[in-house]
């Protein structure tokens, strides 16, 4: 009996934003590890050659390019690059994010609002907007944007990037819509409660942690290993008649 060969990314170029480490990272080299040469994406290229490097002794294909998705000038930099580089994008996974400030809703100031919004909304808008137009020249591709359960269901102390990742979630449903007719697929990923330095706010507070568990059917957290394989079933033809849709990968946190 043959293998499947529904999640084989032979040949396609994959763009993975904030891929130095946690999620991204994760993402990066599993696709990696199915055959995509992937473009390893972080605001520090330094550590992006590390993950890049890796893959590469892995035996698999990987670039390391820089990309700060809150400043635009360097959104437009990346893709100048890829168009150069590799003249296509298949995949595109935006996982990049901030979280500035954990603290009351009333105590968020103009600074971390703006930070947090410029990031997670306005990136992944115009990293979307680059990369369909990429796709929309050859015909087709996947975008995945990282959201967040946090999007269904806002996380205490952490208003501002909550609203940000429900805007994930409608923007995701907005390209799916509007770019069905041009091969391309837009999907979200909502990672629960997952063991990153992103989330340490979260997991390295005991109290903090111990009532999060207590609301997870599970009752664990995530490994950044364990949202990689959803990412691979949306970049992949096994997820060819699925679109606009937002998968919790959260241990059943929002059953």
């Amino acid at each position: 009996m043959n293998k499947t060969n529904l999640f084989d990314l032979d040949g396609k170029i994959a763009f993975v934003s904030g891929a130095s480490r946690g999620i991204g990272e994760a993402i990066a080299r599993l696709l990696a590890q199915q055959g995509a040469h992937v473009i390893v994406s972080s605001r520090k290229v330094e550590s992006c050659e590390g993950v890049a490097e890796a893959i590469r002794a892995e035996g698999g294909q990987a670039t390391a390019i820089g990309c700060h998705i809150g400043e635009m000038e360097q959104i437009r930099a990346a893709f100048t690059e890829i168009r150069e580089r590799f003249g296509r994008l298949d995949i595109l996974v935006n996982n990049a994010a901030t979280n500035p400030q954990f603290g009351h809703v009333l105590d968020t100031d103009l600074t971390a609002f703006q930070k947090t919004v410029d990031v997670n909304i306005r990136g992944y808008y115009f990293m979307s907007v680059e990369a369909g137009r990429l796709m929309k020249a050859q015909g087709g591709g996947s975008i995945i944007n990282v959201a967040s359960i946090n999007g269904v269901t806002p996380g205490e102390f952490q208003g501002v990037y909550s609203m940000t990742k429900a805007a994930v979630i409608s923007m995701t449903k907005v390209f799916a819509k509007e770019c069905a007719g041009l091969g391309i697929r837009c999907n979200a990923l909502l990672p629960g409660l997952t063991d990153t330095k992103f989330a340490s706010a979260l997991t390295s507070n005991d109290a903090i942690l111990k009532m999060a568990l207590q609301r997870i059917p599970l009752k664990r957290v995530a490994a950044p290993s364990e949202m990689a394989g959803a990412v691979l079933y949306l970049a992949s033809d096994a997820s060819s008649y699925t679109t606009g849709v937002a998968l919790n990968v959260d241990g059943g946190y929002l059953a």
